[in-house]
Parts: C-alpha cells; structure tokens; sequence
C-alpha cells in the first residue's frame, strides 16, 4: 500500500469512527456534515471524497459493522464441531455484539438498513455472499451426518438467525423485559436446535 493509499484509508476510518460516534450519541438525526467534520476534524471535501454524501458515509458505515457482525458469527460457527454448539456460538455472538456495540448494533437493525435491504436486497446479500457461503459449507455436512434437519440452507439460516435477530430488535427498541445474557443465549438456543435438528430416525 503506498503512502497516499494509507492516508486515504485513515481519513476514511476517522470519518466512519466519527460517525459511529454522532449516531451511539444522537442518532441518526445528530449525523450531520457539519458534526462528521467537526467531530473527525477532517475537511468537507475528504468527505465527499471518499464517500459521495452523506448517505454514503452512513451506507459504508452499515456495511462495516455488518461485516464484522457477519465476520465474528462465522469465527464463532467455524470454531465448533457439533451442530447444536454452533448454534449456542452464533446466538451468544450475536447477543455479545448487540451489548459491545450498541450504537453500531442500533445502525444495523435501523430502518434505513431495512429499507436498503427491501430495495436492493440482491445486490447486499451478493456483497454477503463469502460470509453466506461459509454458513452453506458448515451446514451442509451436518445434515447429511443427520444432525441438522434436511431443509434448503436459506430456510435452516432463517430458522437459527431468526429469533435471534427478533429478540435484538426487541431489546434495540428500548424493551428491557429480557436481558440478553447468557441464560437468555442457553434458552432461545436450545429451542432453535429443537427447530432445526433432524428428526429421530
């Protein structure tokens, strides 16, 4: 990477860092230009540089910590042997992010997320694609060993992240009759391994 790759890919990160920052704080209504460039002290023209707008920043910004939500449930899928335990890893991890990183957890589940994704979900589930790829490569083995049910991938990925992304929600909203601890983790875990494991013979 030369010097002016680095430099670029530095500005970018104080300007995302920035935001994060204005959106845990205020929202998305308190992530302003004039706020973004204060708060990151770089200029309005980097701004528009490196992301188009606004709206590009705050779209870069989601697609990030997306990513790494992705990124951290696959470690916690890929580093289990049984099915029922990576089930147990990928609630535990999702929950885990929603409690670090509440801000960026709120952005996630935000409407502007689901709105992008109602409107061009193809083209954000392709740029998924790696990560998705990897939760067919851990899943498929474990239906043909007989311990997940023999259903198509995306239902069997719909059955486990389901729930937990509902009860995410729930929280996200500013509902605090469930703590997403781990007795909450253990709980919603068994049952969705009661959902998705293969039948007795």
């Amino acid at each position: 990477m030369s010097p002016k790759q680095h430099r670029g890919e530095v500005t970018a990160d104080l300007l995302l860092d920035a935001a994060l920052r204005l959106y845990t704080e205020s929202g998305e209504q308190g992530v302003t230009v004039s706020a973004v460039t204060s708060t990151s002290g770089v200029s309005l023209g980097s701004l528009y540089h490196h992301f188009g707008s606004l709206d590009g920043l705050l779209t870069a910004l989601t697609d990030r910590w997306t990513g790494r939500l992705l990124g951290q449930m696959v470690t916690a899928l890929t580093g289990t042997d049984r099915a029922r335990e990576g089930i147990r890893a990928v609630v535990e991890t999702y929950f885990a992010f929603v409690r670090d990183h509440p801000g960026a957890a709120q952005l996630v589940h935000s409407p502007r997320a689901d709105q992008r994704l109602m409107a061009d979900g193809q083209a954000v589930r392709d740029a998924q694609e790696p990560t998705v790829s990897v939760f067919a490569l851990w899943a498929r083995p474990r239906i043909e060993a007989g311990e997940l049910a023999p259903l198509p991938v995306p239902l069997l990925e719909t059955l486990i992240l389901g729930p937990v992304v509902g009860l995410a929600r729930r929280r996200l909203s500013g509902v605090h009759d469930v703590d997403l601890d781990e007795t909450v983790a253990r709980v919603l875990s068994e049952r969705i391994w009661r959902a998705v494991r293969a039948e007795p013979a």
